[in-house]
């Protein structure tokens, strides 16, 4: 189906080579970007701007508005963040008005966004913030009150802290929303239409979406003035490094197929419909001894987060995740995405498909499909216009080796391994050796000696009135309270403060030697 944006103005429509072809430019510089941050781009190995990038820089550059189509993986961080950037540059924002905003649908994508920009954001001298729920808002808070020039935030937590009156978009020159169709799927499509009727008229806006039909087309058509329309990437099922296969498996045996999967050697991403599902294969698949972990939206952001820098360094190999928790992951070196329960729909298909393939690299997506799925597995297939290979296999089968990799796992339990423990600096809590200072109520550390701690009667010596040298232990003990007129160093009004009876401010445990029984206080 034709998009009516993409064929209102073929002047403006530009259809790119994928990512294995050419690119419209040979470099960076030629887009028009400053040398100080084409320096940059290439101190981290980007030297080539994929299609997207090439295509988009030079109009957002411009100030024309732009509508990119692509899938996830193409580049689109860089083709709407660099634009961004200079656009924030030389300027400082106020407080809780930021100048550029970017939306998107998850938590996950926010960092990754902002983990993305911020080295060149250094560059330019530009504050990037975020706000997503699921993490402290009161950091989020103070953040804005410091003054962020770029805000990359998820519609719901954003919409709260304007409630809340502590973030104002009325600054905002330029909006992009990234994944603009996930967010509509995801039911953001309320609060993102509130957001941008918040930013200032006559900015800029940056749509980049992998479909455009739906509730996308609404805020193309609502929020995007004669946008230039980049078509980038075809579609999930056209890509030439991505194989499609359906595994027709009988019910008793699926538990041990996705074992024998997920014990392949490789990084393997495996999706299911529900939290309770994810827990319960990731168990099984330790409890055979494969290194897997569950991400999902009912564990917390800081447990997410672990998990998936767990995956990313090779410490687990396996991922089980909901549609939802996975959404703007991008991970390098997925070889294999498993549809252990089917998607709900085509778009889902397509999105979870998308996590492998990436920038060109090789990849599959294998679909589990029981003898009662199969008229529906067709329609969904059918309907995402693709076109797999089927095959139908047993637990260790060589056919199921040879198209996923499977094989047998070790039967050990897998057993994650703690986290390292960090060293901890020099003169920092912990033991108390090294680091000098003095210490509360006059103990102290000598780093000079080795950092032992010095006591009371550790003290230089004193001398008392006739001339003779005298020690802390030398001197009477005296309690607090036990002579009259209360403290040592006070006067008789402490105790009328206190002990109300002339005793002392502070009474010990027997309540003698001044001030009343603690009981009677």
């Amino acid at each position: 189906m034709t998009h009516p944006v993409l064929s209102a103005d073929p002047a403006d429509t530009h259809e790119l080579a994928g990512l294995t072809g050419e690119s419209a430019a040979p470099d960076f510089r030629s887009l028009g970007l400053p040398a100080n941050l084409v320096a940059a781009l290439e101190r981290r190995g980007v030297t080539s701007p994929f299609p997207i990038q090439a295509a988009a820089i030079p109009d957002a550059l411009a100030g024309r508005d732009v509508l990119g189509c692509g899938r996830t993986g193409s580049g689109k961080t860089l083709a709407f963040g660099l634009p961004l950037l200079l656009r924030a540059a030389g300027r400082r924002s106020a407080p809780q008005r930021p100048t550029g905003l970017v939306l998107v649908p998850t938590r996950e994508l926010a960092h990754q966004v902002r983990d993305n920009l911020e080295p060149y954001a250094h560059t330019l001298g530009v504050r990037l913030g975020d706000v997503v729920g699921g993490t402290s808002m009161q950091r989020q808070i103070n953040e804005l009150r410091r003054g962020v020039d770029i805000l990359v935030a998820t519609p719901g937590r954003l919409h709260d802290l304007i409630e809340r009156r502590v973030c104002s978009l009325n600054d905002v020159e330029l909006s992009v929303l990234d994944e603009a169709d996930q967010m509509c799927d995801m039911g953001f499509m309320p609060q993102v239409t509130q957001l941008l009727d918040d930013v200032r008229v006559g900015g800029q806006t940056m749509l980049f979406s992998a479909t455009l039909d739906g509730d996308v087309d609404k805020l193309v058509r609502r929020y995007l003035t004669a946008p230039v329309t980049h078509s980038v990437d075809p579609p999930v099922s056209q890509v030439t490094t991505m194989e499609h296969h359906v595994l027709r498996v009988l019910a008793r045996d699926k538990s041990q197929v996705v074992t024998e999967i997920g014990a392949r050697e490789g990084r393997t991403l495996m999706f299911v419909r529900t939290k309770h599902r994810a827990d319960r294969i990731t168990e099984q698949l330790n409890k055979a001894g494969v290194a897997a972990a569950a991400l999902h939206g009912g564990k917390t952001q800081g447990a997410r987060t672990k998990t998936l820098a767990r995956f990313k360094d090779g410490r687990v190999n396996v991922l089980v995740a909901t549609d939802v928790a996975a959404r703007g992951i991008h991970v390098t070196g997925i070889d294999l995405v498993l549809n252990v329960d089917l998607p709900a729909g085509h778009k889902d298909y397509l999105h979870r498909g998308g996590r492998t393939a990436r920038a060109g690299e090789n990849g599959s997506v294998v679909t589990i499909v029981l003898p009662n799925q199969r008229r529906e597995a067709r329609k969904l297939l059918d309907t995402a216009g693709i076109d797999p290979q089927t095959h139908v296999v047993n637990p260790g089968d060589e056919l199921l080796g040879s198209v996923t990799g499977a094989r047998q796992p070790s039967g050990v339990p897998w057993v994650e391994p703690p986290e390292p423990v960090r060293a901890r600096r020099p003169g920092g809590r912990g033991p108390r050796t090294g680091g000098g200072g003095f210490r509360r109520g006059g103990g102290r550390r000598d780093g000079a000696e080795g950092g032992a701690r010095r006591e009371y009667g550790d003290r230089p010596a004193r001398t008392d009135d006739r001339g003779g040298v005298r020690t802390r232990s030398e001197r009477p003990h005296v309690r607090y309270g036990d002579q009259p007129g209360g403290h040592p160093r006070q006067d008789g009004r402490a105790g009328e403060r206190r002990g109300g009876q002339g005793g002392g401010a502070y009474r010990t445990r027997s309540g003698q030697g001044g001030g009343r029984p603690r009981s009677a206080a």
